[in-house]
């Protein structure tokens, strides 16, 4: 008798096939590509099984996106979506060692652009949805998959158009998961042994993208100029570039270095000048920390000037601002200092904080996941210093996590694989992190 195909089977081959669809999202609609061929062959595998799916464009031709809902044993219960995007950023070819749209599984890895951000949840999210279908399994509630696009690029062709066009497909919906959290942290215990913490992330910084302008007089590259609009932006830009905003200890950020310091024995003073470089010690993952104990303004673009000899009326620069929960206000007013009133500053991209307790029948679900796979265990909530598509979601008062569970191999260095070269998620996690999935949404 043949055994029925499980989760764990085909999660590989899911996670190097959808790896394989370029889905590179550069930020514009003429030279972003292959979402809907992704998103419908998403859909074939899950109406493949028997599900009913839904596919939808969201704002523009070629952004796919796609819904299909497993009934649960309480209806009356609100409903639980699992979320993943099916773009990437761009990868240059050349620069890495293996080709970023092969889906190549060696050495004990899935390589590509996407294998961690975020098309191993992608993979896992159909495996397990496939399994439930041919097994006849129901959960205890209604469960959403959803995949969707643009998410590289802030979600305008995305979530933020869903949110705000087609706000049915959510109705119901109160609880998410989706990226980026879920996955473990070896930390060295204070006995001589490790521990592998497994960090769910509860909040996230808010998202702002600034542009300040400058206004001059124009005029002769060879006079004297004492209001050049290239000057005053250049000199805004570089004393933000150089400020430090306060260090702010946020719940999350707090509970997190609480936990690690019960396990290392190590203590982390919010008081100590030398906070920092306490968190850096954590190794790469330091870098996803130390980058939530303060606000951020950093210069990425500047435009003025169209020849030489020619002094512009207007000089302009973006920066990439990342501002912690209840921050914005007072992050605004020490921007204003700092530029002085002959600056003009406005917000293009404005996507605010997001932050939720870490507690809840939920929580206790992941939780009981991730200690039935791994007896070793244990959850500790963070705060992530980049966005998500949750900040979209929780418009709707829809309460959001970051749980991709993923047990990592200690060495691995995984905050550098985000948007990196040879991006890659090891074998053996992708069945880790099924096997979390299934136990999860079977008790959720």
């Amino acid at each position: 008798m043949t055994q029925p195909v499980r989760a764990v089977d085909e999660v590989v081959d899911l996670t190097s096939t959808l790896i394989r669809f370029d889905t590179s999202n550069t930020g514009e609609l003429e030279t972003t590509k292959g979402e809907a061929e992704c998103a419908r062959w998403v859909a074939e595998q899950l109406e493949g099984v028997g599900y009913q799916t839904t596919y939808v464009e969201s704002g523009a031709p070629g952004r796919g996106n796609v819904f299909a809902t497993l009934p649960g044993a309480d209806s009356s219960r609100g409903k639980l979506m699992v979320h993943g995007h099916l773009d990437v950023v761009p990868a240059e070819a050349a620069d890495w060692s293996v080709h970023p749209f092969s889906g190549a599984v060696e050495d004990g890895y899935v390589w590509g652009r996407g294998a961690i951000d975020m098309k191993n949840m992608v993979g896992m999210m159909i495996a397990v949805a496939r399994h439930f279908k041919r097994a006849g399994v129901t959960p205890p509630r209604d469960i959403v998959f959803a995949f969707v696009a643009d998410e590289e690029a802030g979600g305008k062709y995305g979530c933020k158009w869903l949110v705000e066009n087609r706000p049915d497909l959510f109705e119901g919906i109160t609880e998410a998961v989706g990226e980026v959290g879920g996955f473990s942290l070896t930390v060295p215990r204070a006995d001589g042994g490790e521990k592998r913490l497994y960090l769910i992330e509860t909040a996230e910084k808010g998202m702002l993208w600034m542009r300040l302008t400058a206004r001059r007089r124009p005029g002769h590259g060879s006079f004297v100029h004492d209001d050049n609009a290239v000057t005053a932006v250049a000199e805004a830009v570089a004393k933000l570039g150089r400020h430090q905003f306060p260090i702010v200890l946020h719940d999350a950020v707090a509970e997190f270095l609480g936990a690690v310091a019960e396990e290392t024995g190590h203590s982390f003073d919010p008081d100590s000048p030398d906070l920092e470089g306490s968190v850096a010690k954590l190794g790469s993952i330091g870098r996803i920390i130390g980058a939530t104990l303060r606000d951020t303004a950093n210069p990425t673009m500047l435009r003025a000037g169209y020849k030489a000899n020619v002094i512009p009326a207007t000089a302009e620069a973006v920066l990439d601002c990342r501002v912690l929960p209840g921050r914005q206000a007072e992050f605004e007013r020490e921007v204003d200092q700092i530029i002085g009133p002959d600056v003009q500053r406005e917000w293009i991209t404005e996507l605010p904080s997001y932050e939720t307790s870490f507690d809840g029948d939920l929580v206790d679900a992941m939780n009981t996941a991730l200690l039935a796979v791994d007896p070793d265990a244990r959850t500790v909530p963070y705060m992530l210093a980049a966005g998500t598509d949750a900040k979209h979601f929780a418009r709707l008062g829809i309460r959001c996590f970051g749980f991709i569970p993923l047990r990592l191999p200690p060495e691995l260095d995984f905050a550098a694989l985000f948007h990196g070269i040879d991006e890659r998620v090891p074998v053996d996690s992708l069945l880790f992190g099924t096997r979390v999935l299934d136990h999860f949404l079977k008790h959720c």
